[in-house]
């Protein structure tokens, strides 16, 4: 019960400094309406036609393949450190320490297995390469399974 009432207590004086700093700052700053002020900001440059753009779906993938081994990595920490530890564990759960550390390699070694067939199938496709091949991205709508693609007639190549 100490626990929740310490929990309790923290999260209700967190949102009363977040919501008396808020108050504070409204009755403090002084309020100015100017259109100036209404304006997009964007690196102090003024906007120039519509913000609804057509955004590359490259930049998304670089950044999940990067959260993806970022993920691994910060996962491979907290192993090492359990696994480093392993003599004490043998003793712990009666086991031998060679199959403990066995089972611990296994294990890793088949998250890290998931991973590289991702990696494998992003590479494999051409989702790592910056500037794609006109071969597999402007590929003709008559797709016979069977054929190979890179000598196959594109659209940007006469046929």
């Amino acid at each position: 019960m100490d626990i929740l009432l310490s929990i309790s207590l923290f999260a209700a004086f967190g949102a009363a400094f977040v919501l008396i700093n808020l108050c504070m700052g409204y009755v403090a700053r002084p309020s100015v309406p100017h259109p100036e002020k209404l304006a997009v900001y964007e690196c102090g440059e003024p906007a120039i036609g519509s913000s609804w753009v057509q955004f590359d779906l490259r930049f998304y993938i670089v950044a999940l393949v990067f959260l993806v081994f970022d993920v691994e990595v910060a996962l491979f920490y907290p192993w090492a450190v359990a696994y480093g530890s392993a003599a004490d564990l043998a003793v712990q759960w009666h086991m031998d320490l060679f199959s403990l550390r066995l089972i611990g390699l296994i294990d890793m070694l088949f998250f890290f297995g998931v991973l590289m067939v991702g990696f494998a199938y992003l590479w494999r496709f051409g989702y790592l390469d910056w500037v794609r091949s006109a071969a597999t991205t402007s590929i003709k709508a008559d797709y016979r399974p069977g054929i190979d693609l890179s000598r196959e007639a594109r659209i940007d190549r006469g046929v």
